[in-house]
């Protein structure tokens, strides 16, 4: 009588690796390398890093596959934020926002004689503005405008008045105006984006001032080239 052969033994499990991976050997996210990009172009648009640098830096941000070849890109930058394993709390959900209204048409013109003239909100910007301040103010507001070409001129002319003129962080500032017994004081920027919108502030203040700076925190989000479709 044949006897029954054993029962083969199962093969043995894998033995999985159960060390702990260090944070810099953890893999990163694509939402990772988004936020290191980010900071770059900050530092490389507030004049931190040649274009070198940041052209280096970004490569290596987008190539990066841990987060401990991250941390090295911006640790020489204040605005640098350690990269952190714990999660983001749950975002909140946010209410949908309506269609934006229109931009408003206004005139090229604005002047103000012994009183006062004001544009702000979204309202439509063309080529060329004019603005006349005689013993009088005149605020221009391009921070919500809605801008129609690459370029816009603002020609000033202060006498015993004022004008003050703000754009957004993110569009080039230049000004070419001279104070006569006044001040005709622009800051200058150059934007880090090529196709974004020149203002540039010419004219002239007499026994007046002209102001023109960008503001921060406001980016200008509506211009030619996004409505060209480019």
């Amino acid at each position: 009588m044949t006897k029954n052969a054993p029962a083969a033994e199962p093969a043995p499990r894998p033995v999985l690796d159960q060390t702990p991976v260090a944070e810099a050997e953890m893999r990163a996210s694509d939402a990772d390398r988004e936020r290191i990009a980010e900071l770059l172009r900050d530092a490389y648009a507030e004049g931190r890093l040649t274009v070198e640098e940041h052209s280096e830096r970004i490569e290596a941000a987008y190539g990066a596959r841990t987060l401990g070849e991250l941390v090295p890109l911006t640790r020489d930058l204040p605005a640098h934020r350690p990269i952190s394993m714990e999660k983001a709390p749950p975002a909140q959900a946010r209410p949908v926002a309506g269609p934006l209204p229109p931009a408003r048409s206004e005139s090229p013109s604005m002047v103000a004689i012994f009183g006062g003239a004001s544009r702000k909100g979204r309202w439509r910007v063309g080529s060329r503005l004019k603005a006349v301040a005689i013993f009088g103010g005149v605020e221009i507001d391009l921070t919500d405008a809605v801008f129609e070409s690459p370029e816009v001129v603002i020609e000033v002319t202060a006498i015993f008045g004022g004008v003050d003129i703000k754009v957004p962080e993110n569009v080039s500032l230049h000004g070419t105006g001279v104070g006569i017994f006044g001040g005709f004081d622009v800051s200058e920027q150059t934007s880090a984006d090529p196709y974004a919108p020149v203002v540039l502030v010419k004219g002239a203040a007499i026994f007046g001032g002209c102001e023109a700076k960008p503001r921060r925190g406001k980016k200008l989000k509506e211009w030619v080239r996004k409505q060209l479709g480019d």
